[in-house]
């Protein structure tokens, strides 16, 4: 009981102390991790100008991205490319901001009048844009589609996007403008001219190795041009590549799994055998080869001219009869067994023209494409009806109705073309029919009218029917290389990992220079996990990881990190020990010299001299000797007869003597000057203008930090 009343008179107390222990927790906490005092760092990959692009914004922005670019474009390159485009847009914005302008409602009719006024759906009967036909569409979207008006709301932002910074563009430009004065210098620098007489003494002329550059030179160097020199946090490695490649064990069972479709024999895991159809006596072709064989490679109903088939089997394939089988043959990672199905005489090429009718969901439809499949098709067949009886229709019903631009300036028209160039659905029916045949067919890309035109050069072409095995190693191989590259792993976790890779006959390959934002690791593609893992905060030089690649695996080693800052020596002296031999060799140059002459300084150093006309300092390169803007304009420094000291150039010394003086013929009005001023202004905008708003935009990129890629 009395310990009880100690507690109770002093639970204020033990109040305290426990706050302030959880207090001391949380506080502990949040300097462990730094970005937890504000949800802002957690969601924001990027502040521009005080423009946040936040993270979830941009993933969304990047899974549409990638499903726009498809398979062959990597989830990285996505990524810097919507990258781009936002820093881009944010930049632009401040611009736009901080200059009033807008897209106003009256405009925006304007801009997607003038967009959508070759869009057939959006045309009054007088093929005029009707305004009541867009407000239709859109309340349509909005009511039916929520994703669909997701996407109309997204290309009025485009529209709008590329209008303001039209805008801005054509502003600046606008503000360009070349003065008499500039006008004059133009003139000037294109029409002044002088003649030289002048002697060159190569830096070539000095070995590179009687010219010692120490590291402190190249320090010296990179201190005082630190800004050249600025470069990102990076990481060095090394690592050895283990590849899961398919042993001889394994080639020879898979040629011999090939062999029994031949002999008409399997044998199955239990070693139980079967006897089955033989590959020549089968009917049923595609059943055999895509389900009973399982083919790595499904059936092809095309047929295929000679040139059409490997080079180095094409004898072998095209010369069988039909039914006659050839293999097993090794070809593009693959062991396959052929056999010629059919044989038949088929046009080399062929012209057609045609009318495509796209619909909502078909490949290349875009956001003005609003007709279902059935809306299409039936478009096609009343189009189809009138074209059969007036086929000088078929250009108007082109510019009218088809969506494949890139032949509706030939009137619809595929000129010549060989077989097997358009889609299966296409090219079946143009190199399937006669000349004359007109009807539609039903592709990825909608429905196409199609006539044929024109057929030329049968020839003998053969079907072929493949059955193939790609050439993968055995579960015991894989099982062999995972043990090998986890024992590595282990072993150069002990020892020395060039050693260790040696005794192993591992080949031992260096990446210098990695940023915290690329990709691509030398020599084995897209391996961002191990950048990643390179640029942990807790991993140290010596680090040892093994990482899972496509068809094997990549153990790597940190060998160094590298912090933001200012180039290494080592880095640096391939750039710059180049300019420190240069200079270096011109000081030597100048020590020897004491002749004062243009002849004696050729007689001393062998050489002779040179002579150059109509040199300006607008294009200053000399006869003989290449662009060298210092001594040229030192040249124009000079006095007619005057001689100059001796010129550090780029290709070497020189001394220059004045000859001739011939000023430019001066001109009554420096205008037209002015106006080429003006447009090398205005044309520089374009290339230039981003850049310099970039570069000098405020940027927090948080993208390494947050490790979105």
């Amino acid at each position: 009981m009395a310990v009880l009343n100690k507690i109770r008179q002093r639970s204020l107390f033990l109040i305290l102390i426990i706050a302030l222990a959880l207090f001391s927790f949380v506080l502990a906490d949040l300097f462990r991790n730094t970005d937890a005092l504000t949800a802002k760092s957690q969601n924001v990959i990027a502040t521009v100008n005080g423009i946040e692009i936040t993270r979830e914004d941009f993933l969304q922005k990047v899974e549409v991205a990638q499903r726009q670019a498809g398979p062959n474009a990597t989830n990285t390159q996505v990524m810097n490319r919507v990258w781009e485009q936002e820093v881009r847009q944010a930049v632009m914005e401040t611009q736009f901001e901080e200059l009033g302008i807008t897209v106003e409602k009256d405009q925006m009719r304007d801009l997607l009048r003038t967009s959508l006024a070759s869009s057939p759906e959006f045309l009054n009967e007088a093929g005029v844009f009707d305004e009541n036909k867009l407000n239709e569409y859109i309340a349509n979207l909005k009511e039916t589609s929520p994703a669909g008006f997701s996407s109309w709301v997204n290309y009025e932002k485009q529209i709008a996007s590329n209008a303001l910074n039209q805008n801005y563009f054509s502003m600046v430009k606008a503000g360009l403008t070349g003065t008499l004065a500039e006008g004059e210098l133009e003139h000037k620098l294109e029409g002044d001219k002088v003649d030289i007489k002048y002697v060159q003494v190569a830096y070539s002329s000095i070995p590179d190795s009687v010219v010692k550059v120490s590291k402190s030179d190249i320090s010296s160097y990179i201190n005082d041009h630190k800004k050249q020199f600025e470069v990102e946090a990076s990481r060095d490695i090394r690592f050895v590549e283990l590849k899961e490649v398919a042993s001889i064990e394994d080639e020879n069972a898979i040629k011999a799994e090939l062999k029994r479709y031949i002999n008409g024999q399997l044998v199955d895991a239990t070693g139980r055998k079967d006897t089955i159809t033989a590959f020549a006596k089968v009917k049923d072709n595609e059943d055999y080869i895509n389900a009973v064989a399982a083919s790595d490679i499904k059936f092809d109903k095309r047929f295929l001219f000679k040139s059409d088939l490997s080079n180095e089997f094409a004898n072998d394939i095209y010369n069988l009869n039909e039914g006659e089988v050839f293999g097993p043959y090794k070809e593009g990672g693959f062991f396959k067994v052929s056999k010629v199905i059919a044989v038949k005489q088929i046009p080399d090429s062929a012209k057609v023209r045609h009318i495509l009718i796209p619909f909502l969901g078909s490949q290349s439809a875009d956001q003005t494409v609003v007709q279902t499949d059935e809306q299409a098709k039936a478009t096609a067949d009343s189009l189809l009806t009138i074209l059969k009886r007036d086929r000088s229709r078929f250009p108007e019903f082109v510019t009218t109705y088809s969506s494949d631009q890139g032949s509706i300036a030939k009137e619809g028209r595929y000129d010549w073309h060989p077989y097997n160039s358009m889609v299966p659905e296409f090219n079946d029916f143009e190199f399937g029919g006669k000349v004359g045949d007109i009807d539609i067919v039903k592709t990825v890309f909608g429905y196409h009218i199609i006539e044929i035109e024109g057929l030329k050069d049968p020839k003998k072409a053969v079907q072929v029917g493949t059955i193939a095995r790609r050439i993968e190693p055995s579960e015991a191989t894989t099982d062999k290389v995972f043990r090998d590259a986890s024992n590595f792993e282990i072993k150069a976790g002990e020892g020395d990992f060039e050693t260790v890779a040696k005794e192993n006959k591992f080949t031992v390959r260096p990446v210098n220079g990695i940023k915290a934002l690329d990709e691509s690791i030398p020599g084995v593609g897209n391996q961002r996990p191990i950048v990643r893992w390179a640029f942990e905060s807790d991993i140290e030089v010596g680090d040892i990881k093994r990482f899972n690649i496509p068809g094997g695996y990549v153990i790597a080693q940190v060998v160094a990190k590298n912090e933001a800052g200012l180039m290494s020596v080592e880095d640096a002296t391939a750039s710059v020990l180049p300019i420190l031999k240069k200079e270096k060799k011109a000081e030597m140059i100048k020590d020897r010299i004491s002749a004062k002459t243009l002849e004696d300084i050729a007689a001393a150093e062998k050489t002779s001299v040179k002579t150059a006309a109509g040199i300006n300092m607008k294009n200053p390169t000399i006869s003989g000797a290449g662009r060298e803007p210092f001594v040229v304009g030192s040249a124009f420094g000079l006095n007619e007869g005057e001689t100059s000291g001796l010129l550090e150039g780029e290709k070497g010394v020189y001394m220059v003597q004045v000859t001739k003086v011939t000023p430019a013929v001066k001109l009554e009005n420096y205008q037209a000057a002015a106006n080429r001023v003006e447009q090398q202004k205005s044309s520089i905008v374009n290339g230039r203008l981003y850049n310099a708003l970039k570069d000098a935009a405020e940027i927090e990129d948080n993208r390494a930090k947050l490790q979105i890629q």
